[in-house]
């Protein structure tokens, strides 16, 4: 599957409804720049491996370009050119000052040693420094990267610049620059989306029966805020598979066991004694099609396709991770009465609170937790009734709606640089 062209069908049907000139449509289809750099890494045991990595800044229209980095066998240079091209959308959805960019490198992390991984680390920025820069483009933390890796790549930038540098990089560990709330950003907004929208199907949290595919950071954060606010939690996966329990899942312990054991198993925990629950063993595709209320795909991209869409039995999904539902699966799920809130509203969490711990470096002043997470929930809010206004007012797909939202206000910045109707007007 071509993803970068699966991801610029959702551009096409969101212009049929705005009205946006030629220059800026044509600014919006292909990436400002692509970088793809070799990374050699001497292994511990002395021999040279080289790997492939990549940058693509998108558009920086609005600003300078912002996105994750992702250690994945499966990165590909059109995966991470379709990820700038969501990003690019997803900051001007949530009216950040950035545009979309977004890098990867194709490993296996878990086949490294830890001194290995910081060795690519910081062989990547070495490679890609000149492209970078917190008024250029600033990294973030992506699949199997974290505050560590972030704090070794900013540490590296330091080093070729002769300064400390803290804002090309966010995700960072606290120590050095880093924000309050940026390790839970991404599903606390997600929970300020699904707390916002679930009013307007009249469900309550008692009464909605959830399934998140993806327990990692985002998707185990996520799981334990709905569980906290009494959603019924009944199905998590990892990348090894997932469990089931139609009563619902205690879904602390089922993350403290997981952490402590990286298996997954229903469990109840009560201090430091645990006991094993009844559940039902199912692979990450039987739990797409889980008859729940609410689905959350938090894995990884083209997960729900045409060929299983039909089977999603799901009536809400909202996407925590980049791109799972491809668009000939979208076309599907809106036939069926599917509804889905896409990524680049429901993930946004995120960039957001980047955005915040940039803003936090330039500043040299550093806010609380609760400071954090109010700011996040007052722009969360504010953007997911935008995109729903949208919705009614126009009566589109919800991510049509979130893809129109950006659109004007991309339109409106570039237009405000000069087009040809202003020079025709001339």
């Amino acid at each position: 599957m071509d993803i970068f062209a699966d991801a610029q069908q959702r551009l096409d049907e969101a212009l049929k409804h705005v009205k946006l000139s030629d220059d800026a449509i044509a600014r919006l289809r292909s990436p400002k720049a692509n970088l793809q750099v070799s990374i050699p890494l001497r292994r511990d045991d002395g021999s040279l491996e080289i790997f492939q990595g990549y940058r693509v800044r998108y558009d920086d229209t609005r600003g300078p370009t912002k996105g994750g980095v992702r250690y994945h066998p499966g990165v590909t240079l059109g995966e991470v050119q379709s990820l700038a091209f969501w990003m690019t959308f997803k900051c001007a959805v949530l009216d950040l000052p950035y545009g979309g960019g977004k890098g990867g490198i194709t490993v296996n992390p878990k086949e490294l040693s830890r001194l290995e991984l910081e060795r690519l680390s910081r062989g990547y920025i070495d490679a890609i420094a000149d492209f970078i820069g917190p008024d250029r483009d600033i990294l973030a933390p992506d699949v199997y990267t974290n505050a560590m890796v972030m704090s070794w790549m900013m540490d590296q930038y330091s080093t070729i610049q002769r300064k400390f540098s803290p804002g090309v990089v966010t995700g960072k560990p606290l120590a050095v620059g880093g924000s309050q709330g940026r390790d839970t950003a991404t599903a606390m907004g997600a929970f300020f989306t699904i707390q916002t929208l679930l009013p307007k199907y009249d469900r309550l949290p008692e009464n909605t029966r959830v399934a998140v595919q993806g327990f990692g950071n985002a998707g185990a954060t996520l799981a334990e805020l709905l569980h906290k606010a009494g959603y019924k939690v009944v199905a998590v996966s990892d990348s090894k598979g997932g469990i089931y329990a139609p009563q619902g899942l205690d879904i602390p312990s089922v993350r403290a066991h997981k952490n402590a054991t990286r298996a997954m198993e229903a469990v109840y925990c009560e201090g430091s004694v645990c006991s094993l629950r009844s559940r039902e063993t199912i692979t990450n595709a039987e739990l797409l099609e889980l008859e729940v209320d609410l689905l959350v795909p938090a894995a990884l991209e083209n997960q729900i396709t045409e060929e299983n869409a039909a089977n999603i039995k799901a009536p809400l999904i909202f996407e925590v991770a980049n791109g799972p539902v491809t668009a000939a699966a979208d076309a599907i799920l809106q036939r069926q009465g599917t509804t889905v809130f896409p990524d680049i509203l429901v993930n946004a969490g995120g960039v957001t609170v980047s955005y915040f711990e940039w803003v936090q470096n330039r500043n040299g002043l550093y806010w609380t937790a609760e400071e954090v997470q109010d700011r996040l929930k007052a722009r969360m809010v504010k953007e997911t009734e935008a995109v729903w206004k949208l919705m009614q007012e126009k009566d589109i797909a919800a991510r049509t709606a979130a893809y129109v939202h950006g659109l004007q206000r991309l339109g409106e910045t570039i237009e405000a640089k000069g087009t040809r109707d202003y020079y025709q007007q001339g």
